[in-house]
């Protein structure tokens, strides 16, 4: 419902007894019924002759007919049937609910029109959140809607200012989704620090409005400390350095107000509305003074602008409803009318001047045109209770129906005089939008300068380059991710406060800085794309699982075989962290060698899954997926790389495949024979690191590394490594069984002993 109009017939009137008045509630239920079908005219016809009938007015029906003439937009007869109401007992502010909302849309319709024709802004109004959110910039605080003061950047990437984050003890960024703001449980925000990289640019590309923003805050300080006149010499230092900021002047205004200096708060309230015309707290700001001074028309006026903008503020939809309840009271007062049911005393309600507003909401347009304006309504689309179809209808005949005179009355001052309200003509209007162009906004003040854009400013300190992720810490220093990350392999102290990092360590919070993001994607494109693209290539380099393979020098492993690591040295965890991070999940292993560094031949692991300790220690569960020949050795961060070629099993056909497949079979059963003559601690323990004997192959060719039985075996057998390496570099499967079946004998041998 774009006007919030409510259903009339919810309402409760207080309307006589229907049979003892002499009112047929049959007629009743049918007027209620068209009300509530959009059929106004109908209902106030039947209004009409029900009243019409009566000796003694009834008061309930007067307020029936009155809201069905203002949902039609019949305002000026609505207002007679108010009146009427109001001269046999004083209206209630919740009787005049319709009349606001009414009014209200009205405004709405209209300004959206002269919006529309004059080409200011984008023809319609929005949302409070939305125009709050569209003066908002890269540097402003999603909580208090200003630049960043000491900007602090939580463990989730999103910066606020501290002062806002300590204030409103925050648990959960605003920004998140629900899976990162956990996150922030686990930090004391007290103890983050400032982000010395935002903060810097900021001082360095907005000092003025910096500085304002500091001088703000001691008189916010000074305000809570009730030295107001300290604080509002603050707020006119801030307004001196960095002016036309609209939350600044707001805040001021409300200092002024609660100093009793209402012109002053009015004054600003003014400038705001020029600024940002849009925005119900502007508005709000200018009502509240108007009716601090008691110039209900004025504050009515603001009100109602403010219900026009923000349709479901309550508070202020019944502030504007108190007010036109003492106006019309004050204009029977005045006037000198009473009633025999209830007199009026003039003490007893705000005093409020002879309404020269509620004269102009009486529309001096004859009723012949407003009946005529009718009969064009009817033809179009019936309005349910506050539907656009209303708003359509209103746009269409806002003229015709009377109401001009109510946009008139209720039309917000844009002229610089405090006490001149009359309202502009369509002319006058683009004169102001265009000349309105030459205030700042927040947007235009928010544009950095050209000059001061130095991209040595977001060189990262440990590998001198242009951030790529920056992620920043909460000692508030900002580092590529993976210069981080490398940093705290070897030590969990930042790189350089030195302050102790190893519960950011713990949890692995390393959420890139959005704004940071943000900044380097508008401001060095060009310098970004370069560093992506030198970042891709080293990817794609180091994801080449032939030239440069990480290996890692540690025991021997087998295809098909689970093998389980420990990592703790903090060139393994780089080798891991880059496997995991380039989509390959693999690296290789070898055993070490005196001369080489690690063997001559190895196996390809895949990393099916690692769990990281607080310390930064992992347990990483691979799984061995093929053998390799090391063709050169070398190095990469600290890590041994080697360039390999896979290793193939060479298959035989024939008289050779018969022999093979009987040698097959016969070590299998020698193989299955050993391994049921073990003691069952000893077999539990075998099964419980390799898992149970792999059954056996009907086609032991079909894996280009032979059946999975095979190094199995190889694996559980009491044998050395370089035995084992031996065994793994055949290239045949009759020389492993050949070799398997003597390790058997041998061990089979040894046990017998």
């Amino acid at each position: 419902m774009d006007a919030g109009i409510q259903n009339p017939t919810k309402h409760v009137y207080g309307l006589s007894n229907p049979s003892s008045a002499g009112l047929c509630a049959e007629m009743l239920g049918v007027a209620d019924e068209a009300c509530s079908a959009g059929d106004f005219e109908l209902a106030v016809e039947i209004y009409s002759s029900q009243l019409a009938e009566l000796q003694h007015t009834d008061r309930g029906l007067c307020l029936r007919k009155a809201d069905a003439l203002s949902r039609g937009g019949r305002i000026s007869e609505a207002l007679d049937s108010y009146r009427i109401a109001a001269n046999i007992q004083p209206l209630q502010p919740d009787e005049l609910h319709v009349l606001v909302d009414v009014i209200a849309l009205t405004i709405r319709v209209k300004e959206q029109s002269d919006l529309k024709n004059s080409n200011v802004g984008n023809g319609g109004f929005e949302s409070d959140e939305l125009e709050e959110e569209q003066n908002l910039n890269l540097f402003s605080c999603r909580l208090c809607k200003c630049l960043l003061t000491e900007p602090t950047t939580l463990v989730c990437g999103h910066t606020f200012c501290k002062r806002c984050l300590e204030e409103d003890a925050v648990k959960e960024c605003k920004s998140c989704c629900v899976k990162t703001t956990t996150l922030l449980q686990k930090f004391n925000v007290e103890g983050l620090r400032v982000n010395v990289i935002v903060s810097g640019l900021i001082d360095k590309w907005f000092h003025s409005e910096s500085q304002a923003r500091r001088f703000w805050l001691e008189g916010e300080s000074l305000w809570k400390e009730d030295d107001l006149s300290s604080a509002i010499e603050k707020f006119n230092k801030a307004d001196e350095i960095a002016p036309f900021i609209c939350r600044l002047l707001a805040r001021r205004a409300e200092l002024h107000m609660e100093m009793k200096n209402f012109s002053q708060a009015i004054q600003d309230g003014d400038t705001i509305c020029q600024l940002r015309p849009l925005w119900p707290k502007a508005h709000h700001i200018k009502a509240t003074a108007f009716r601090s001074i008691d110039q209900g028309e004025d504050a009515l006026r603001e009100y109602l602008y403010c219900v026009a903008l923000k349709a479901d503020w309550i508070t202020v939809k019944l502030d504007a409803q108190k007010i036109l309840s003492d106006m019309f009271t004050s204009v029977f007062v005045n006037d000198g009318l009473g009633t025999s049911q209830q007199p009026l005393l003039a003490g007893s309600y705000p005093r409020v001047k002879p309404s020269s507003l509620l004269g102009s909401l009486h529309s001096p347009i004859s009723r012949d045109g407003d009946k005529a304006a009718s009969s064009k309504e009817s033809s179009c689309s019936k309005f349910q209770d506050g539907s656009s179809s209303f708003s359509n209808q209103t746009e269409n005949h806002v003229n015709s129906l009377g109401i001009s005179s109510v946009s008139l009355a209720v039309k917000r001052k844009r002229t610089e005089d405090p006490n001149d309200f009359q309202m502009p003509n369509k002319q006058c209007k683009r004169d102001e939008a265009s000349s309105s162009k030459s205030l700042p906004t927040l947007s235009e003040e928010r544009q950095v300068p050209l000059e001061l854009l130095d991209s040595a400013d977001f060189e990262c300190s440990l590998c001198m380059r242009l951030y790529y992720e920056p992620v920043t810490t909460p000692c508030g220093h900002t580092f590529c991710l993976k210069c981080l990350e490398r940093c705290l392999d070897h030590n969990p102290n930042c790189p350089l406060c030195k302050e102790n990092l190893c519960e950011y360590l713990a949890t692995r919070a390393y959420n890139k800085t959005f704004l940071m993001e943000e900044v380097l994607q508008l401001y060095l494109s060009d310098e970004l794309a370069e560093r992506r693209k030198v970042h891709e290539e080293e990817m794609k380099e180091l994801s080449n699982l032939k030239q440069e393979v990480p290996i890692f020098v540690c025991t021997m492993a087998f295809p098909t075989i689970p093998c389980p690591l420990h990592v703790f040295e903090p060139r393994y965890r780089l080798m891991i962290r880059r496997s995991m991070e380039t989509g390959t999940k693999q690296f290789g292993m070898c055993i070490a060698d005196e001369l080489k560094g690690f063997a001559d031949y190895g196996c390809m692991l895949q990393v099916r899954d690692v769990k990281f300790f607080p310390d930064g220690r992992s347990v990483v569960d691979t799984k061995g997926v093929a053998r390799f020949k090391v063709l050169s050795h070398g190095q990469r961060d600290g890590y041994h790389t080697a360039k390999i070629e896979y290793l193939e099993d060479k298959k035989v056909e024939g008289d050779e495949l018969a022999e093979l497949l009987k040698l097959h079979d016969s070590v299998y059963d020698q193989a299955t024979g050993w391994f049921t003559s073990l003691k069952d601690d000893m077999k539990n323990q075998i099964t419980s690191h390799f898992g149970q004997l792999p059954d056996k192959d009907s086609d032991p060719q079909a894996n280009p590394n032979g059946p999975a039985w095979c190094w199995w075996l190889l694996a559980v057998l009491p044998l050395e490594n370089r035995a084992q390496l031996t065994i793994l570099a055949m290239n045949t499967l009759k020389d492993r069984l050949v070799a398997i079946h003597r390790v058997l004998i041998f061990v089979t041998r040894k046990r017998s002993r």
